[in-house]
């Protein structure tokens, strides 16, 4: 099942004797080191992501305090013109590539082909090249036409498309080479650069940004514009460290004469392109889903929070508090989850390619549990305290309803990234993006009805729908293809935990903003109050596994050591 049918059939009558001797083999030799090892390395590469992308964002928050103040409301209006095409050139240009180039290259590690990885990286760092390259000459002289044509209204932001063009053949390799890195599960190179890229591109931002203030406010939005360029250059530096630290422990452990395996007709370059495309176009159209339902959600909730009564400027502030309050609530609650689906795609390549079934059902079972572990939290504060959330991060207690909605989008958005990624990691990347359309449709269907019926709420609703049938479809293609079923029992245990800490959340605020007067202390108190008692709650219950605890690098062993002198756990890890 795991290597498909048709891949097994081909095995097992010998379509290739000494491949398929290859793969046992390997298997053979690997499958112990893989089920001991592979969680720890995912999960390990997610707690590195994930700290860099806290770290990304904080600089980033900050980032934003600094350039608002330089730039002001018109500065920032004309960089946020020119930033869409930006980022629409750069999705064209990489079309899900770096994704492809991580299955790929965890494919022919895991089988030992060494030279094999290197000529997957050279050869895409190659199309990528070309790809980048065309993409930033055609933003560079697309800017007039862009302008020309009122796609872009102030013609005053072709200065800022201009200074952007040359980042997206930077951000293109940059992107390519960190999909390369991780295809070898090596997940603190793209870390580190996302922080180096972050510093560099805030400080170039801030800097040209004032320097080129006194010659008028679109060279100033331009020179906010150059810290994409700086900052993907930082990036690419630090990456060409890491990859000669790889190239120096492939000398070490493989010798400098690399060669294909024995036996075995190394691919061409065309059916090596031909292989990253059919991987990374589906993945590309996952990911301009997200773009295309949030333009959607533009052209229809308006117009329908008009058809309910609303009048222009209150539908205007309401689809606000959706899309620029609540949406960035529930990315930010799941930043944990989206470093866990990039960790997860190249171990699940890995174990797919040996025919290890078992380490891709365990792989995701874990990664499921994980996000269930950080996500229903997550959703039972934003849930409780959607008011009290709301007027301390954005002073907009109205905002409390599409908050409180979109709490139930956090747990389902955790679901759908962790299960797209594994179905990506077991080569099946057209069926979420498949999914994501069908999701799309019905979200386009209930948006229509529920915004003109319940508000921005609806709106709410037909979202958290949205993700939630994408989800669950693609839970169901999981079943089909590793047997993989939700684990009832931990769901059970979650949920007894998180409806616990929701009471304590409810109360504990409630008598704190009583006693204290302030609803910053308040907030922060009740969740702190309330994380505690849910991983109490769920140790008490054993909601949470030695095995996944075990996985957790430095402080997994020193929880299961804590927890065994408790009697939560038999015995301490020895290792």
């Amino acid at each position: 099942m795991l290597v498909g049918r048709q891949d097994l059939l081909w095995l097992q009558r010998g379509g290739c004797g000494e491949e398929k001797k290859q793969v046992q083999l390997i298997k053979t030799q690997t499958s112990t080191q893989t089920k001991e090892n592979n969680g720890a390395t995912f999960l390990k590469g997610t707690l590195i992501l994930t700290v860099a992308g806290i770290v990304v964002k904080v600089i980033g928050s900050l980032n934003w305090i600094f350039v608002s103040r330089v730039l002001g409301g018109e500065g920032i209006g004309l960089y946020q013109m020119a930033f869409p095409i930006y980022f629409l050139a750069f999705n064209i240009s990489t079309a899900g590539v770096p994704v492809a180039i991580s299955i790929i290259t965890a494919e022919k590690v895991a089988l030992k082909d060494i030279w094999g990885a290197k000529r997957i990286f050279h050869i895409s760092m190659g199309l990528m090249f070309v790809t980048g390259i065309i993409c930033s000459i055609l933003t560079y002289f697309g800017a007039d036409w862009l302008i020309k044509w009122q796609i872009i209204r102030d013609p005053r932001a072709y200065y800022a498309v201009v200074a952007l063009a040359p980042a997206i053949f930077f951000v293109t390799i940059l992107a390519s080479s960190r999909g390369y890195l991780q295809g070898w599960q090596r997940m603190t190179p793209t870390g580190v650069s996302q922080i180096a890229e972050q510093i560099f591109r805030v400080i170039t931002m801030v800097v040209f940004a004032q320097m080129l203030l006194p010659y008028g406010i679109q060279f100033a939005a331009a020179g906010a514009s150059l810290g994409a360029l700086a900052g993907a250059v930082a990036g690419l530096l630090v990456l060409i460290y890491f990859h000669w630290q790889l190239d120096r422990d492939i000398k070490s452990v493989y010798g400098t004469h690399l060669a294909p395996p024995s036996g075995t007709k190394p691919e061409t370059a065309l059916k090596i392109m031909k292989r990253i495309f059919k991987l990374a176009l589906p993945v590309s159209a996952t990911s301009i889903m997200l773009p295309i339902v949030a333009n959607l959600d533009l052209i229809i909730v308006p117009q329908r929070l008009e058809a309910a009564g609303y009048s222009v400027n209150e539908a205007t502030k309401l689809f606000g508090y959706l899309t620029g309050m609540a949406v960035p609530l529930v990315n930010l609650a799941t930043i944990l989850t989206a470093a866990l689906a990039v960790s997860i795609v190249p171990a699940i390549s890995e174990a797919r390619v040996l025919g290890d079934h078992d380490s891709c059902f365990n792989q995701t079972a874990a990664a499921i549990r994980i996000s269930n572990f950080i996500c229903f939290p997550a959703f039972m504060i934003v849930l409780i305290l959607a008011v009290p959330i709301s007027t301390l991060i954005y002073n907009a207690p109205d905002a409390g309803p599409a908050v409180w909605v979109s709490a139930f989008s956090i747990v389902l958005l955790g679901l759908h990234q962790v299960t797209t990624a594994v179905l990506q990691g077991l080569g099946h990347p057209t069926v979420p993006m498949v999914n994501m359309i069908i999701a799309a449709a019905v979200k386009v269907v209930l948006n229509w009805f529920f915004t003109a019926r319940f508000g921005i709420m609806g709106a709410a609703w037909a979202t958290a729908a949205d993700i939630g049938i994408a989800a669950f479809i693609n839970l169901y293609f999981l079943y089909h293809y590793i047997n993989y079923k939700m684990e009832l029992v931990q769901i059970i245990k979650n949920t007894f935990a998180v409806a616990i800490m929701g009471a304590v959340l409810y109360f504990a605020y409630i008598f704190l903003f009583g006693w204290l007067g302030s609803n910053a202390l308040a907030t922060l108190c009740a969740v702190l109050l309330g994380c505690i008692v849910y991983v109490v709650v769920l140790i008490a219950i054993k909601g949470v596994l030695e095995s996944d605890m075990a996985a957790i690098p430095i402080i997994g062993r020193i929880a299961i050591k804590i927890l065994s002198r408790l009697g939560v756990f038999n015995s301490p890890k020895s290792n």
